[in-house]
């Protein structure tokens, strides 16, 4: 049973973690699929975590590297077409695991290049075809003009997002998979053509959106943190002093502030 102060707050010592409050995070190919600011994601994840209580474990997992034995949350970032290939035969290697941690509810987020062969295929500009892993119903090609700039978008998930989109490939979602959100204001999407950005199924977020995407969007991080939780643990039980509920309200503070500004740029 945890142990609290007279005032019924968590103690200093409970809120550092310890056992029962791990969570394990894979960060995919940070080597090759990390362009754009996508760590910030992962430094993101982490410290609200520590906030929350818990004691972030991270796994760098690059090409050959051994797998961990637990995972609770995939995260992972973009690359370019060349940083795709050199990727694509070990992604392969990895599919069933991957698509096994989906299978069991492991929250995950890929943005942009690993969002791409998260799907049925992505073809690139140069007639590369490289076969996706399958979580999403969708498939992706490469186009000359890239798709670049500030995007807002609502979710029925998460409400509205905002991030910052750069990508030439056009991705295009089947009747499996759900958009992550519909362009309603700034911004081009998957394609340019149906509004639809990103992808969603199971607990799996695929989307264009760099920048990074979770400091201005903590419903999004809190949504991948809540579901690691509740795989890991059975149910997610922030034990927080007052500093970090402190620092919290500042994020949340700072990232208003960020979507107003991304909100009213012009692309």
């Amino acid at each position: 049973m945890s142990q609290q102060d007279q005032s019924g707050k968590a103690t200093a010592d409970e809120v550092r973690g310890g056992a029962g409050r791990a969570i394990d995070i894979l960060f995919l190919y940070p080597k090759d699929m990390n362009i754009y600011g996508d760590f910030g994601n992962l430094l993101t994840i982490t410290r609200r975590l520590s906030l929350y209580g818990y004691e972030p474990l991270v796994h760098y997992c690059n090409q050959g590297d051994p797998w961990p034995g637990q995972v609770d949350m995939v995260l992972g970032g973009g690359g370019q077409d060349e940083g795709q290939k050199k990727i694509i035969d070990d992604l392969q290697d990895r599919a069933e695991g991957l698509r096994s941690l989906a299978d069991q509810g492991v929250p995950m987020l890929v943005i942009c290049g690993l969002y791409q062969l998260f799907g049925r295929y992505f073809q690139a500009t140069d007639g590369t075809r490289m076969e996706g892993i399958g979580i999403f119903d969708a498939y992706t090609v490469g186009q000359d003009e890239r798709m670049i700039g500030n995007l807002v978008e609502e979710s029925d998930q998460f409400g509205s997002i905002i991030g910052y989109e750069n990508h030439s490939g056009q991705t295009h979602l089947g009747t499996g998979t759900q958009p992550l959100g519909r362009v309603v204001h700034e911004g081009t999407g998957n394609n340019g053509k149906d509004l639809t950005e990103g992808a969603r199924t199971q607990n799996v977020i695929g989307s264009y959106m760099h920048g990074s995407v979770l400091p201005k969007n903590p419903a999004v991080a809190d949504f991948l943190i809540r579901t690691a939780a509740e795989h890991r643990h059975g149910s997610f039980s922030p034990l927080q002093t007052d500093a970090q509920r402190a620092e919290l309200a500042h994020l949340a503070e700072l990232a208003q502030q960020a979507r107003k500004i991304a909100a009213t740029r012009p692309r």
